[in-house]
């Protein structure tokens, strides 16, 4: 494995970095005190081309690898980019956009990437429930072929970009007694009858990410809007992981990065007892248990990436591994970063408190640890 960077590669990642810094990071305490979505500073993501960084340049994307593609995730978190906006970037390309990039025919294609690349429109994916969380394949959300249409009944919960989306990939049974083989994937757009968004739900973290849940009550779609075939969208669904364990994991790498930067620059400013706090052997040690979550996260994160470049499949256990690595490791060096800036930690205005509650989604976004864990014992 070659995790050398390309000297395109690190300017890429250093504009972005510049970019993210003047353009996004102004606005990010005012949003997440609000608990408001930044419209602005999405669109300006879509104006950068981070939106589509990997998708064809035919559709508007830059065709970028899979490496660049989280490196980019990655320069969001260093710039100090909220764990709201990357999260809502992330459910939008990967989860939503690249689903259709990689099942949808060349007419949804062409209807849907320009828009999505461009940040014209906004996407999401509607695949957990009240009932149907770690156990997709007991979902109830059903999918009935009516003639040239499909009625769509059932609803989804904790659903990234639920509210504010104009276009989501739904996945219902078309066939309830298949059990995960009966799942098929629909293209719904924002205004079908029978298709509702429900209110934002309050969050611990991720303020500014709006998370709710979406309602189909006899939503009738064209037979058009079925994406691939019926019965596949349980192995599309887990098509999604390769981005959950890389691109999505990537601005928690940064963040990290954010944390070590800031806590260093605090460290040698902030003195006590007539010398800086960085001085001190627990304050080091805080620094060191951060650098060493940022270099090892780091380095899974890539390595999924790297090897989804090479045209490996997916290895379930790598995947498992870093995703379990970054949910609950995170947790530690962003409460270690609280403790090093003190009372100021606990401020706002510091911006730690706000990656520590953002943090505590790791564990649980994308999979539980302890989901991970299951997987992890089956496959050793």
């Amino acid at each position: 494995m070659d995790f050398a960077f390309t000297k395109e590669q690190l300017m890429f990642k250093k504009e972005i970095i510049r970019f993210a810094k003047k353009e996004i990071v102004p606005r990010v305490q005012e949003y997440d005190l609000n608990e408001a979505f930044d419209f602005e500073s999405f669109r300006k993501l879509g104006d950068f081309g981070i939106l589509g960084l990997h998708f064809p340049e035919t559709y508007g994307g830059s065709g970028a690898d899979v490496v660049t593609t989280v490196m980019a995730g990655e320069a969001l978190g260093e710039a100090g980019v909220d764990g709201g906006l990357t999260l809502a970037y992330g459910a939008h390309s990967f989860l939503c956009a690249d689903t259709i990039l990689r099942h949808a025919t060349e007419e949804q294609r062409q209807r849907y990437l320009p828009k999505l690349i461009s940040g014209e429109w906004i996407g999401c994916m509607g695949l957990t429930e009240p009932d149907a969380g770690s156990d997709v394949a007991s979902m109830k959300t059903t999918a009935e072929k009516k003639g040239d249409k499909y009625v769509l009944n059932g609803s989804k919960i904790f659903i990234t970009n639920g509210p504010i989306a104009d276009v989501a990939v739904v996945y219902a049974k078309t066939d309830p007694s298949q059990k995960h083989a009966g799942i098929s994937a629909f293209i719904v757009e924002k205004g079908t009858k029978g298709f509702a968004a429900g209110a934002p739900l309050i969050k611990m973290g991720v303020r500014t990410s709006q998370t709710s849940e979406l309602f189909f009550n006899n939503c009738e779609i064209p037979e058009e809007n079925l994406l691939g075939k019926e019965g596949e969208g349980f192995n599309m669904s887990l098509q999604t992981v390769e981005w959950d364990r890389s691109a999505l994991l990537a601005p928690f790498v940064g963040a990290a990065k954010y944390m070590l930067n800031s806590c260093a620059d605090y460290a040698r400013k902030r003195e006590q007892f007539g010398r800086p706090i960085g001085k001190f052997q627990a304050v080091k040690h805080k620094l060191a248990n951060i650098r060493i979550f940022a270099e090892a996260s780091q380095s899974l994160a890539y390595k999924i990436a790297w090897c989804k470049d090479q045209g490996r499949p997916l290895n379930h256990l790598e995947a498992a591994v870093a995703k379990l690595f970054v949910g609950d490791w995170s947790i530690g060096p962003a409460n270690d970063a609280m403790v090093v800036f003190g009372g100021y930690g606990f401020c706002h205005e510091y911006n730690m408190e706000r990656i520590f509650r953002d943090s505590r989604l790791a564990p649980i976004g994308g999979g539980t640890s302890d989901i991970q864990k299951m997987i992890i014992s089956k496959i050793i």
